[in-house]
């Protein structure tokens, strides 16, 4: 998760079955977790913890889905860009030849 932060995204949207109805039967409860220490290590970094999020559906909640998709990514947009890429525009790219 925190991979797709460095790699450029302003936001991070995990979704796992519902909580005790898991195929992999504590996945959820495990991602839930991840997710939580992620939260907090962008809060302490000054990301933003909000900047990640966990929903639990079922694979039938198809329209669910769609509105917490919109709901974070509306979110996110009122957020703004995530500092990592704001500070990643300000700094040029390194050239092959070791210059800036």
């Amino acid at each position: 998760m925190l991979k797709a932060f460095e790699n450029g995204a302003d936001g991070v949207m995990v979704v796992g079955c519902l909580e005790g109805d898991c195929h992999y039967l504590s996945g959820n409860i495990r991602a839930k977790a991840r997710v939580q220490r992620v939260s907090a290590i962008l809060g302490r970094i000054g990301l933003g913890a909000e900047r990640i999020h966990m929903y639990n559906l079922s694979a039938g909640e198809g329209s669910k889905f769609a509105a917490f998709a919109n709901e974070f990514v509306e979110k996110i947009r009122e957020m703004g860009q995530s500092p990592i890429n704001a500070a990643r525009l300000k700094v040029p790219e390194q050239s092959a030849g070791g210059e800036r």
